[in-house]
C-alpha cells in the first residue's frame, strides 16, 4: 500500500505483514453452508471469527480497509447479496468481497486469478477462470449425487465393496477387515449401526477413504477405487480446461482439500492425467491466503492513480 494513500476517517489499514490473521478474520472459509445451517448461523460463524482473529492479533476491534469473506455456497449471487448486505450492516470493511471458498484457493495460487482449482476433500469441485474473466466450475453438485473423487465418496465406494464381499456378492477384499478394526466392530454387520449413528458426520465418513488408500496398496478391490476416484477428479479439470480454452497453453492449477493435501502419490496420478506440469500446481494447504490476496487487491485498486 502506497505510503502517500489517503485515509478515510474511521477506517484503518493494517500493513499486511504484521496483522495477517486480522486480515483473515473476514475471510475466514465458512464450512457450513446455507442449506445446511441457514444464514443466520452462517453469519455468526463469520463474526466470531472476525473476533477472535481480532483477539488474536491483540488489536481492538473495529471496521478495516478491504475484507473478503469466502463461504461454501457463496457462489451463487443470492448467497452473495445476502451475506454482502450482512458484512455492509455490520461495519466489517470499506470494500468487501464475497466469493465461493474455492475461488479463494485459486487467488493464493495465482495472482491473477487464472487456472483452475481443485479440490477433493469431504466433497469435490473444481472451478477456472481465463484470462479474458470467463469462470467455469465442474462438480460441486453434494454428496446425494455428486462429489465423485472426494473423500467421501471414496470411502462409500469402500464400504460398498466390504459389504459386498461380506455377502459373497463381490470379490474378497482386505477392505472388509480394515473398515471393521477402524470402526471397532466385530462383525460385518455392525458397520451399519456405526455408519448410522447420530454421532458419525458427513466428515467422519470421508476420513475412512484413509482406509482404502492404505488398503490400495496391496488389495485390487481398493486399487480400482482410488482409480476411479482420480479419474472422476481429472475429468473435472479436463472439463474446464476444455470450456475455458487452456488446451494451447499450459494453465496454473491450484489443489486444495485434505484427500490432494495429504495423499501423494493420488495427487501425483490425478494431475498427470490433468496434463498438468509440476511447475504449474500449486498445493494450497491454507486457502484463507487466498481471501488476503483478494482483499488486499481491493486495497490497490482503490489506491489514487489505481
Amino acid at each position: 500500500m502506497p505510503a502517500e494513500q489517503k485515509r478515510r476517517p474511521g477506517w484503518r489499514r493494517f500493513p499486511i505483514p504484521v496483522t495477517h490473521r486480522t486480515w483473515s478474520a473476514a475471510a475466514q472459509r465458512v464450512p457450513e453452508t446455507r442449506a445446511a445451517v441457514g444464514f443466520e448461523a452462517a453469519e455468526s460463524n463469520i463474526a466470531a471469527a472476525i473476533a477472535a482473529a481480532f483477539a488474536d492479533a491483540r488489536v481492538t476491534r473495529g471496521p478495516v480497509a478491504a475484507a473478503c469473506i469466502g463461504a461454501a455456497g457463496a457462489g451463487r449471487s443470492t448467497e452473495q447479496q445476502r451475506l454482502h448486505s450482512w458484512a455492509e450492516s455490520s461495519g466489517v470493511a470499506e470494500a468487501v468481497s464475497i466469493t465461493s471458498d474455492v475461488e479463494l484457493i485459486l487467488a493464493a495460487a495465482s495472482p491473477d486469478r487464472v487456472g483452475i482449482a481443485l479440490v477433493s476433500g469431504t466433497g469435490s469441485l473444481a472451478f477456472g477462470r481465463n484470462s479474458s474473466g470467463r469462470t467455469a466450475r465442474a462438480g460441486g453438485w453434494g454428496h446425494f449425487f455428486g462429489d465423485e473423487g472426494s473423500g467421501y465418496a471414496i470411502a462409500i465406494a469402500g464400504l460398498r465393496a466390504a459389504a459386498q464381499a461380506a455377502d459373497k456378492r463381490g470379490p474378497s477384499t482386505d477392505l472388509l477387515p480394515r473398515l471393521q478394526d477402524r470402526l471397532q466392530t466385530t462383525t460385518p454387520m455392525q458397520l451399519v449401526e456405526r455408519i448410522h449413528s447420530d454421532s458419525m458426520r458427513l466428515a467422519d465418513i470421508a476420513a475412512l477413504a484413509e482406509v482404502v488408500f492404505a488398503a490400495s496398496e496391496s488389495d485390487e478391490v481398493a486399487r480400482r477405487i482410488v482409480v476411479e476416484a482420480a479419474d472422476a477428479l481429472s475429468t473435472m479439470v479436463r472439463t474446464l480446461v476444455r470450456e475455458l480454452d487452456f488446451t494451447a497453453e499450459p494453465f496454473s492449477l491450484a489443489l486444495a482439500g485434505g484427500v490432494l493435501v495429504r495423499q501423494d502419490r493420488f495427487r501425483r496420478y490425478v494431475t498427470s492425467r490433468c496434463g498438468a506440469t509440476d511447475d504449474h500446481v500449486t498445493i494450497v494447504s491454507d486457502p484463507v491466503t487466498g481471501a488476503v490476496a483478494i482483499a488486499r487487491s481491493l486495497i490497490v485498486s482503490d489506491a489514487p492513480g489505481m
